[in-house]
């Protein structure tokens, strides 16, 4: 396997890893320790999986490994960590469950849209537009995640620095969900000629 694949694949086997940390103190808030330990670690541990985006796309261009395998592996694996961060912040109450629901639609209709165009020989890449899309959901991501980090540190926002919070948080919820169908809408206009036959 390539470094760059090795990369995405990263991002994949640390998505449960995210999902465990972040919900077992939802279902045990007895673990205190454990909760604060998470309310520390859960930002740079999400970081590093972000990160780890960058690593596979500069390690494949730097080492000439870009291949069509890394054009579909790569964009899944996003899916894979955007779609576990959204869920456990569903759980919580941060993300509105309607955006996420659209947001899957958008994202399993894509990946369907990925396989029959590599039936037909043809890789689709990332375009402007999903790079955009995935932008918005890693900022949606942090800023959800530091409300909920502060809260389990016991440092938790209040007042009108929580309200602010909040409409951020409505306002980028559904700047995702948009983002997510004009992508979409693009990558159809793109590739149609390939979905036709």
């Amino acid at each position: 396997m390539k470094l760059s694949d090795k990369f995405t694949l990263t991002r994949i086997v640390l998505s449960p890893v995210f999902l465990a940390l972040y919900i077992i103190p939802v279902f045990y808030p007895t673990l205190t320790s454990f909760s604060v330990f998470t309310g520390w670690f859960l930002i740079p541990f999400l970081g590093f999986m972000e990160f780890t985006d960058f690593l596979d796309g500069f390690s494949a261009r730097k080492n000439n490994e870009v291949s069509d395998f890394g054009k579909i592996f790569d964009p899944f694996a996003d899916v894979i960590v955007h779609i576990t961060t959204l869920s456990c912040f569903t759980f919580t109450h941060y993300f509105n469950p309607i955006c996420l629901i659209l947001i899957l639609y958008r994202e399993f209709t894509m990946n369907f849209i990925r396989m029959v165009a590599s039936k037909k020989g043809v890789a689709i890449a990332a375009r402007k537009g999903g790079k955009l899309k995935t932008c918005l959901y890693v900022l949606t991501g942090f800023v959800m995640l530091l409300v909920e980090c502060a809260v389990r540190i016991g440092h938790p926002f209040e007042g009108s620095v929580l309200n602010g919070f909040t409409t951020a948080i409505t306002v980028l919820s559904w700047l995702c969900v948009a983002a997510a169908y004009v992508s979409f809408i693009d990558y159809l206009a793109n590739f149609k000629s390939i979905l036709k036959s």
